[in-house]
């Protein structure tokens, strides 16, 4: 039986792992404007935004949603 690849670009791919990647990308500063929340505006840091986003779903889901728009543009975890 042959395993399917899924179509997912999430698939395999950590929170902390998505929250790096658009940090090197954005920056905190740009991903505040994009995304307004304070753990990126106010002395953000990827401890400090992680606890937040892994305990508020809205907040994930826009993260998560900026990730997949720009997906293709990040290298791929190795």
């Amino acid at each position: 039986m042959e395993k399917q690849q899924s179509k997912d670009p999430l698939h395999g791919i950590t929170l902390k792992a998505v929250l790096e990647q658009l940090v090197a990308h954005y920056g905190f500063a740009a991903l505040g404007e994009r995304i307004p929340i304070k753990c990126f505006n106010e002395n953000p840091s990827i401890p400090s935004s992680l606890t937040f986003l892994r305990k508020t779903d809205w907040a994930r889901k826009k993260v998560e949603a900026l990730y997949v728009k720009n997906y293709k543009n990040f290298s791929t975890p190795s």
